[in-house]
């Protein structure tokens, strides 16, 4: 596979419990088809909890791979970015344990892209203004952006470390 090929992206650990975490470097790690040793710092958000950032490159679709590969752990939160490829649009997971995963095309520069059907169904539901809203915030992830806030926040300055796809 050329470079060419290679999208990249981000994993974002936003917390996680100590006895989780060598699990979660394993599940990347297979998923990359690399080692890698994560640098977990501890996350002020949430006393006890760890964090950690890293920047992947593989083939278009690994951010979706890491994502499910991820989810055996459902008390963690994470986001995932995969930057756009010829092709293929970039892609945006997030994850908290109350509301699941939510997941989103992106554009080249990093929107959110909601589809002309979603918008087609929100419009046909003659939502009043409030739930028109409400649900248009949902197609945006912004229960997951409300959720993981806190956690970006209190993660300023970690080390980034670079992991790449032999795949």
């Amino acid at each position: 596979m050329s470079t060419s090929d290679l999208t990249s992206g981000v994993v974002y650990i936003h917390s996680a419990p100590g006895t989780v975490c060598p699990h979660v470097e394993r599940a990347v790690a297979g998923v990359l088809d690399t080692r890698c040793a994560f640098r977990w710092t501890a996350q002020p958000a949430a006393p006890g909890q760890l964090r950690a950032e890293h920047v992947w490159s593989g083939p278009a679709g690994t951010g979706a791979r890491l994502a499910a590969a991820l989810l055996a752990w459902p008390i963690l939160r994470f986001e995932i970015t995969e930057d756009p490829s010829p092709g293929v649009d970039g892609e945006r997971f997030c994850h908290v344990p109350r509301l699941g995963l939510w997941r989103a095309r992106t554009g080249a520069n990093g929107d959110i892209v909601v589809g002309e059907d979603q918008l087609r169904t929100l419009v046909a539901e003659g939502h009043d203004t409030e739930s028109f809203r409400h649900r248009a915030s949902e197609l945006l992830g912004g229960s997951w952006d409300e959720e993981l806030e806190p956690f970006r926040g209190a993660g300023e300055g970690p080390p980034v470390e670079r992991l790449h796809s032999a795949g």
